[in-house]
């Protein structure tokens, strides 16, 4: 389960025993803050370590979407940094891995995926920490959205690709394709590669279909993408470049976010379960995934 809100107490109490492992994320507008060491050291303690052992924290994330270009890049690194620091201090970091999720546009020439490498004005950017994440063994999280891909580009990419279900395709360097999501996480490997971190894994931290407010974007369609990609990334098929295991992967989202002010309608309509319709009690005691992998 990964929560993307200020943490507080009555998502913890909820969650204490339940063995749910829980990534939080903290928001990009408490990046600044958490550059001061005693900050940083004062969250963990707060919204980590006052909860250990009854919550079983897997992942911070720090930043969500950060890119080379926001006036809040300067800030990600020491952030990371600091929360690490802490979790350290706390004797925490067996358990916890410190990390950021960024999405795909960091890495252009993306098709085929072997070229995948960090545009000229991310790279500065993202290197430095793929150097801090690779030293303390944490993974890189990305958020992975085959539908804005597919949105962008309709006339090369068919529906179909985006919804794994069409058959195999055969990139110009001889590589085998039969899904939209494979290529475009392979395109992050293919960059991490050329970034030296070859050994480095991937966490997809975000990924999911619209149900509506957009082109393509149907209850169907989001019913056939969230089937396939949960028996795609439980699987071990694995993608072409990571063969042979398990994609831990997080859908976006649980609910529809019908109180979204920000971006297209399109944005409001990626959960699972809309709002309006919650489960009925005798309901709740059903398992719902929020996490992959």
């Amino acid at each position: 389960m990964r929560i993307y809100y200020e943490p507080n107490d009555p998502i913890y109490q909820a969650l204490k025993g339940s063995n749910i492992e829980l990534t939080v994320t903290i928001l990009n507008n408490q990046l600044q803050s958490l550059t001061d060491a005693a900050a940083a050291t004062d969250w963990v303690q707060k919204n980590v370590q006052a909860y250990v052992p009854d919550v079983k924290f897997k992942y911070i994330v720090v930043g969500n979407g950060v890119g080379p270009t926001s006036p809040i890049s300067q800030y990600l690194l020491p952030a990371i940094q600091n929360i690490h620091s802490a979790i350290v201090a706390a004797n925490l970091q067996g358990q916890i891995k410190v990390s950021t999720a960024i999405d795909t546009t960091l890495v252009d020439n993306a098709f085929p995926p072997s070229a995948g490498k960090y545009s000229d004005a991310a790279k500065s950017f993202i290197t430095p920490v793929i150097d801090f994440l690779a030293s303390k063994g944490a993974p890189l999280l990305v958020n992975v959205y085959p539908y804005f891909s597919y949105i962008d580009n309709p006339a090369d990419i068919p529906l179909a690709y985006a919804l794994f279900t069409s058959d195999e395709i055969t990139t110009p360097d001889g590589v085998k394709y039969q899904n939209l999501f494979d290529a475009l996480l392979d395109a992050q490997y293919s960059a991490l590669e050329k970034a030296n971190a070859s050994n480095m894994g991937i966490v997809v931290s975000e990924s999911g279909w619209p149900s509506e407010g957009g082109d393509a974007a149907t209850p169907q369609n989001a019913q056939t993408f969230y089937q396939n990609l949960i028996n795609h990334v439980t699987g071990t098929t694995g993608t072409p470049k990571r063969p042979g295991k398990a994609i831990e992967t997080y859908l976006y989202a649980m609910f529809d976010e019908n109180m979204n002010g920000g971006g297209d309608e399109v944005e409001k309509h990626f959960g699972i379960f809309s709002p309006k319709i919650l489960p009925c009690a005798k309901c709740m005691d059903a398992p719902i995934i929020w996490a992959i992998g």
